[in-house]
């Protein structure tokens, strides 16, 4: 049943009135990236730049290490991608081809570790890096990544693995391929666009991640780009707005571009994994 004009012309503008919500605070961001000082400080501010300038990009590369900080935050957000991905990928397999007891404890496992706030593992995990010598190591924080983030990847390859037909496996079972061939050859390039989406939630979760950080990396040579971002605050909390907005600007766009180019091969590989 088709829904009537006025419940359609209110559909759009709820999904307006969403998007409006979800656009301004960037494109409030962008606006303050390229504001004089002097703008800045008004009592009326403005909606866009009256004289856009790049020195707050100029000043927040001055003041901080960026460059540094985002090889950082690309190192181990590339790293806990690939880690993740490497190891969810069969055990989604398994789970949702072989059900069992084990299956469904892994289940309730995933479902369970989501609920636990950053603050109550916080201090076994530095415990536990610390035994192993990896507190301000990037390699440990990768390792932190690939832990939080392992659940959710797991718990949405499991639903592209049970989306995949079981016939084209019995096919190339009868075949004579194995195991390790039929997950490879056969069902690997149907997961394809879940593989690329879980990949791409992992990139951003661990590009954008805070906390673990903050707390892990001590020196400013390890530290990530959101760490560094803190840095554009003064002692009394006062923020240098204008480089501290130009240097978010920045920080954000790389999870913006790689999403921009991927999005369209996410959606046209879920259309061919249906039609298949």
């Amino acid at each position: 049943m088709k829904p009537s004009k006025p419940a359609r012309a209110g559909q759009y503008l709820a999904l307006l009135a969403y998007l409006v919500f979800l656009v301004f605070p960037f494109l409030w961001l962008i606006s303050t990236a390229f504001k004089p000082p002097r703008e800045l400080a008004s009592l009326h501010p403005t909606w866009l730049p009256g004289d856009p300038t790049l020195a707050n990009f100029r000043q927040a590369f001055d003041e901080q290490p960026l460059l540094r900080a985002a090889g950082n935050s690309l190192l181990v957000a590339v790293g806990t991608a690939v880690i993740a991905l490497a190891l969810a990928t069969p055990m989604a397999y398994v789970m949702a081809r072989h059900r069992s007891l084990v299956s469904r404890a892994a289940t309730g496992w995933v479902v369970v570790s989501q609920a636990f706030p950053f603050v109550l593992v916080i201090i076994p995990l530095f415990l536990i890096l610390k035994n192993l010598h990896l507190i301000n190591a990037l390699p440990g924080l990768i390792m932190v990544y690939v832990v939080w983030a392992l659940p959710f990847a797991l718990w949405m390859l499991v639903g592209y693995v049970r989306a995949v037909p079981r016939e084209l496996e019995e096919a190339a079972a009868v075949d004579g391929a194995g195991r390790l061939r039929i997950l490879v050859s056969v069902t690997a390039p149907l997961l394809a666009p879940g593989i690329v989406a879980t990949g791409l939630f992992a990139f951003i979760s661990a590009w954008n991640e805070f906390f673990f950080a903050l707390v892990l990396m001590k020196t400013p040579e390890r530290q990530t780009l959101p760490v560094i971002l803190t840095h554009f605050l003064g002692a009394e909390g006062v923020a240098d707005l204008g480089p501290l907005a130009a240097a978010a600007f920045l920080a954000t766009l790389p999870s913006l571009v790689i999403f921009a180019v991927i999005q369209k091969r996410i959606a046209g590989g879920m259309l061919a994994g249906a039609v298949k």
